[in-house]
């Protein structure tokens, strides 16, 4: 008897829910899965008539997980990462002498990209294969051996190897600064713009968080802008624009190439700013070795 076909519940129906659980959205599953929301509605109520229990709250054109939905999503996250993982592996993805690094883009465009010489001199026989996402790692759905982001994101079942610091402070142009008083006092801000990156989750220190360390509130007088990129939030600095709020590692080459400058005598230091992590269920690779042990000596 099969009793595997028995309990699980329209097979046909579990993607449309992991899109629509994932993105509290019904029309954005559609979207993701090319599919009319209709359809993707449809699969979800069969699914939730098959499993006797409401899995979603529907108000007003929104959509929310109930406790049961949370706990299938949970479930099926997982199980989904593990199939997808073990169908990489089988497909060799990553051949002998490759590795495949996941990275946010901040820290690909300003932190690595000029350290690649490094990595390719030292180990000339790997080809270094870099994807950039934005979201946490958890989102991810394609392949990798390696990933480095912010730590206060989430990864899921993918173990953690180690983690690096930093340090925070608002940065801006000199153009910007010119003919203010230097350093810009905390309590100063209310004529100023503060560029603002908006990241879903945002990032550990943003203006409110930073000036609560000092005991600090966003003045409601001061001028915001906001950029869903950090990197075009200090291009915006550069350019400009207002103060934005820089971290070391991804900022430092425009702080001394003079573009950009510290106009703050505070700065705030984070312990474990960047995490690197090794993916959930793969058999540990030489070359990922290499590259981890590589990121390491960088980070430190």
């Amino acid at each position: 008897m099969n009793k595997l076909g028995k309990s699980l519940p329209p097979l046909a129906s579990l993607l449309p829910f992991e899109a629509a659980a994932r993105l509290l959205s019904f029309s954005r599953a559609a979207e993701e899965l090319n599919l009319t929301q209709a359809a993707v509605s449809r699969q979800i109520r069969a699914l939730e008539d098959d499993l006797g229990i409401a899995l979603f709250q529907r108000r007003n054109r929104a959509v929310f997980l109930t406790d049961a939905g949370r706990e299938l999503n949970l479930t099926l996250g997982n199980a989904l990462r593990d199939v997808a993982s073990t169908s990489d592996r089988l497909r060799g993805v990553a051949g002998k002498n490759e590795v495949v690094l996941l990275c946010q883009p901040c820290e690909a465009f300003h932190w690595l990209m000029p350290r690649l010489s490094n990595f390719h001199q030292q180990y000339p026989e790997i080809e270094l294969k870099m994807v950039t996402w934005a979201n946490p790692l958890t989102d991810f759905q394609g392949y990798f051996d390696v990933a480095m982001q912010s730590s206060n994101r989430d990864h899921g079942l993918h173990p953690l190897l180690f983690t690096a610091a930093d340090e925070v402070f608002p940065v801006c142009s000199p153009a910007y600064a010119n003919g203010r008083t230097l350093p810009i006092a905390l309590d100063g801000l209310h004529g100023h713009t503060l560029l603002h990156h908006d990241a879903q989750p945002v990032y550990q220190l943003e203006w409110d968080t930073w000036l609560a360390r000092f005991g600090v509130d966003v003045p409601r007088q001061a001028r915001g802008l906001a950029f869903d990129s950090y990197s075009l939030m200090l291009h915006a600095a550069v350019e400009g624009h207002g103060l934005a709020m820089g971290w070391r590692r991804t900022s430092q080459r425009m702080l001394d190439s003079g573009v950009l400058i510290a106009p703050f005598s505070q700065s705030v230091h984070l312990d474990n700013a960047l995490s690197v992590y090794r993916r959930h269920g793969q058999a540990r690779r030489e070359e990922a070795g290499l590259l981890v042990a590589w990121l390491k000596a960088e980070l430190g």
